[in-house]
């Protein structure tokens, strides 16, 4: 009888939400996400509509508009960012610096401008659950929803600083101000910190700072 190798078996497709106003998009969307290798499970044509059923099926992401009548996303992404639910990608007709920075207060790591094509949407999803699963990471640590998101902030800057200093990966970044936390048994806060002083010191100017990933046609 023949054995099945566990690291062959293919990992299960990330549950997702869907919600745009319009239902013509969210039949694209599904189609698209679904080609791709994505489970969508529930899907609504409003932010309220979004957020419950987020409560109630967990999924792993939600792909969101931005503008949807009752809630907006970013609103919505907001609650699901303090029930530490799941992570938002929102989708937007605008690129306007103005709903970036409401979008990231709100917790939103990565949108896709309208229109976008099925190539644009993977590489958003997954940075998006890579960047919640830091998020996650980060609040185990230090045990306070509002000061992990403080803490992301400057952990954000530390890996613009070591992206453009040693040219990483954000992935890379982030794994490097990791394991130097856990080898010099300080806390990432503090990890952060430390890059960031010794940038303004070498250079005496700010750090960059990781945008949310947008994707434009």
């Amino acid at each position: 009888m023949s054995t099945r190798n566990p690291a062959s078996v293919a990992p299960k497709p990330s549950r997702i939400i869907i919600a745009d106003d319009e239902s013509l998009i969210r039949l694209d969307l599904r189609e698209m996400l679904t080609h791709i290798g994505y489970d969508v499970i529930a899907e609504a044509g409003d932010g309220r509509t979004a957020l419950d059923l987020a409560r109630k099926l967990r999924p792993d992401l939600m792909v969101m508009d931005i503008k949807m009548p009752d809630l907006d996303g970013i609103a919505a992404a907001e609650e699901l960012t303090r029930e530490k639910i799941a992570p938002v990608v929102l989708l937007t007709a605008y690129s306007d610096q103005a709903l970036v920075e409401r979008a990231k207060e709100a917790g939103v790591v990565g949108y896709v401008v309208k229109p976008f094509r099925e190539t644009e949407l993977m590489p958003v999803i997954e940075l998006s659950l890579a960047r919640f699963d830091e998020f996650r990471s980060l609040e185990r640590e230090v045990g306070d929803l509002k000061e992990a998101l403080e803490t992301r902030k400057l952990i954000e800057r530390a890996k613009g600083v070591l992206m453009e200093a040693h040219g990483l990966r954000e992935s890379e970044a982030f794994h490097r101000i990791r394991k130097t936390s856990m080898d010099a048994r300080k806390s990432m806060k503090e990890v952060a910190e430390a890059i960031l002083l010794t940038h303004e010191m070498d250079f005496g100017g700010g750090a960059t700072e990781p945008s949310p990933t947008v994707s434009r046609p």
